[in-house]
């Protein structure tokens, strides 16, 4: 399964509809990407190409990585995960993480358990970014994290470097 794959059913996912990217999918990939989206949007200035300040998640994740050519969106994500995984693992909850990389049945989190395990600078950064409250992203970030995270780690672990860029399905 291609990263194109992910993206296109996440986005015609529950509150996607297939009209756009949704605010839940939004915060999605601006979680597993916010390290990348972070630090683009605080040292870029707005300019010719750039996202505005002021700008939704969708314009910063857009224009991260429009200009992440070097690594890739696949490259970013994969980062990503790898940093949810330690902060699951730093929170007491690496079983919960692990099981919807693993090939097993995802373990549920509810909404107040992912408030301790994301940061309070990442909630307040996507609430802000996508119009959330902090209720509704962690409601709907709860729902949707693990289905995301297990559609991106089809062969029951993290991605190498590169294998999320690639277009092959790359299910076994």
């Amino acid at each position: 399964m291609g990263l194109l794959d992910v993206l296109t059913g996440m986005r015609n996912g529950p509150h996607g509809g297939g009209r756009g990217m949704s605010p839940i999918t939004m915060a999605l990939l601006g979680l597993l990407a916010y390290k990348a989206v972070k630090g683009f949007s605080a040292s870029k200035p707005a300019g010719p190409g750039m996202a505005p300040a002021g700008a939704g998640l969708g314009d910063l994740l857009k224009d991260a990585f429009g200009n992440a050519r070097k690594g890739g969106l696949g490259s970013i994500l994969n980062g990503g995960l790898g940093d949810l995984l330690k902060q699951f693992q730093g929170a007491g909850k690496s079983d919960v993480a692990e099981s919807w990389i693993g090939r097993d049945a995802n373990k549920e989190i509810g909404p107040g358990e992912l408030g301790r395990v994301l940061t309070s600078e990442q909630i307040e950064f996507l609430s802000e970014r996508t119009g959330l409250t902090r209720e509704q992203l962690l409601a709907g970030l709860a729902l949707q994290l693990p289905a995301a995270v297990d559609e991106l780690t089809p062969q029951g672990r993290l991605p190498a470097p590169g294998e999320l860029d690639s277009p092959a399905d790359k299910t076994g």
